[in-house]
């Protein structure tokens, strides 16, 4: 009874594990993305900044004439290749820029101004003299001229995945040539934001330019976006949550608009084009109430439990090594509210040509791509112990970290059961077939012994009757 209770505990055993092997993902609910507001502007989107996520989007590859919000590129490009303390110097081909009424502050040709007082300019006055003169300035620093900028906007573009944009100048003046898409307008104004110093520059009120040389009274700066700033006392659409942004307008281009905001972890980047006024602003607060309204920031670290790695806990003897790669604690992921993070589908790449990425990490849900993550080496090195190497894992020659997936611990573990059932089914199999065979050895012999004893009776029986 013992062997037989035995034996089926080990087919047990053996059936759970080929059932955790074979047993299929888990059944999800029907994926389920928000719709978005009716709008009036013909292209329009609404980002997440961080993750790149697009919330939602109408005819955002199509492209427009863009207008003022080209200075957003304009002042990324001189944050990156200037100090902010530079001294900008306006040639007469940068004056001439505001000499047909367009947007400017009046500068004057030999006047001087630091970059960033140009930059606030650009920014709040939406200043065409002053992107035309940052753009010069950039350009002959790097060696060439007001086109090497130009060129430089639209290498910057590509770096950066725009496919549906040609720039023709810094500051958004009307060309046939220069058209940017919503979506290439988005990516790029994410980009921009992720710099600290653009921060700073478009979510300002207000900026004073102090005397020149040209000029002996200072001008106030202001920023023209009414949903940061009551321009012109108009507070119809101030909203708590924008955080910057920029204007454009021309008569081809209609208005356009780039607006960023923040509310419970997520940072939004609307962007709307070609549309008439108000609706610039109307669809704008249409998209980020819709943004803040139906989605949610999930963090990756903490919630991925299965993609979490063993090197984020401390290791040793004594518990006292550090981690050999972490993920990082600050990404996170966007998803509708009501759905939960298991939600998510995420994929790994492992080949990273960095040298410091261990596996790059995407998560998507109903066909959007949510948020991305990365694992990376920390530098730490193992120190020597009685554990020499960290549980699930192992290193190369060259140091870098051999990951053991759980699906190969499973693999091992099921092989290991299958041998020791193996093992197991054979031995009593052999006991089995030794027993049978002595028991029929021994009734061979009873039957040999029996058939001896009636031979002898015979033999018995005839003497008897001979005598």
């Amino acid at each position: 009874m013992k062997k037989r209770i035995k034996s089926r505990q080990i087919l047990a055993l053996l059936s759970v594990l080929c059932l955790l092997w074979t047993v299929p993902e888990q059944v999800m609910a029907k994926e389920h993305w928000p719709r978005g507001p009716k709008t009036e502007s013909k292209s329009v989107i609404v980002m997440e900044v961080n993750t790149g996520t697009v919330l939602y989007e109408k005819k955002s590859h199509q492209t427009h004439y863009p207008a003022s919000i080209t200075k957003i590129m304009t002042t990324l490009l001189a944050i990156e290749n200037c100090d902010l303390n530079e001294e900008v110097i306006f040639s007469d081909d940068a004056v001439y820029e505001s000499r047909d009424g367009s947007s400017s502050i009046s500068r004057q040709t030999g006047e001087k101004m630091t970059m960033e007082q140009c930059l606030y300019a650009v920014m709040l006055e939406s200043a065409n003299e002053c992107a035309y003169a940052v753009a010069e300035h950039v350009g002959k620093k790097l060696g060439g001229n007001y086109q090497t900028f130009i060129d430089l906007m639209n290498e910057r573009a590509k770096e950066l995945g725009c496919t549906d944009t040609h720039f023709k100048n810094s500051n958004g003046l009307p060309d046939e040539k220069h058209l940017v898409s919503a979506y290439d307008m988005a990516v790029i104004s994410a980009a921009a934001y992720r710099n600290e110093t653009f921060r700073m520059i478009t979510g300002s009120i207000s900026y004073t330019i102090p005397e020149t040389n040209m000029h002996d009274e200072p001008y106030y700066c202001h920023n023209h976006h009414k949903m940061v700033y009551p321009w012109k006392g108009d507070y119809t659409y101030l909203n708590d949550y924008a955080t910057g942004g920029k204007t454009g307008y021309t008569s081809v281009a209609n208005n356009t608009l780039v607006t960023y905001a923040e509310k419970d972890g997520i940072t939004l980047v609307c962007v709307v084009m070609d549309v008439l006024t108000p609706g610039h602003y109307t669809d704008t607060e249409k998209l980020i109430n819709f943004g803040f309204d139906n989605f949610q920031a999930l963090l990756i670290s903490g919630n991925d439990t299965e993609q979490q790695s063993e090197s984020e806990k401390d290791f040793g003897l004594l518990n006292n090594n550090k981690p050999f790669a972490e993920l990082d604690k600050n990404a996170y992921i966007i998803m509708p509210k009501g759905t939960v993070f298991t939600d998510a589908k995420v994929e790994g790449n492992e080949n990273q040509s960095d040298g410091q990425t261990v596996v790059s990490l995407k998560y998507t849900y109903a066909d959007h791509v949510v948020g991305n993550a990365a694992v990376v080496k920390t530098g730490a090195k193992a120190e020597g112990s009685y554990f020499q190497n960290n549980p699930g894992q192992s290193e190369s020659k060259d140091g870098d970290i051999i990951w053991i997936k759980p699906q190969m611990i499973v693999s091992a573990l099921f092989l290991i059961a299958a041998l020791v059932l193996l093992i197991y089914f054979g031995k009593k199999f052999y006991d089995n077939f030794y027993l049978m065979r002595h028991r029929f050895e021994v009734r061979r012999m009873e039957h040999e012994r029996f058939k001896e004893n009636r031979r002898k009776k015979r033999y018995r029986k005839k003497d008897r009757m001979f005598r």
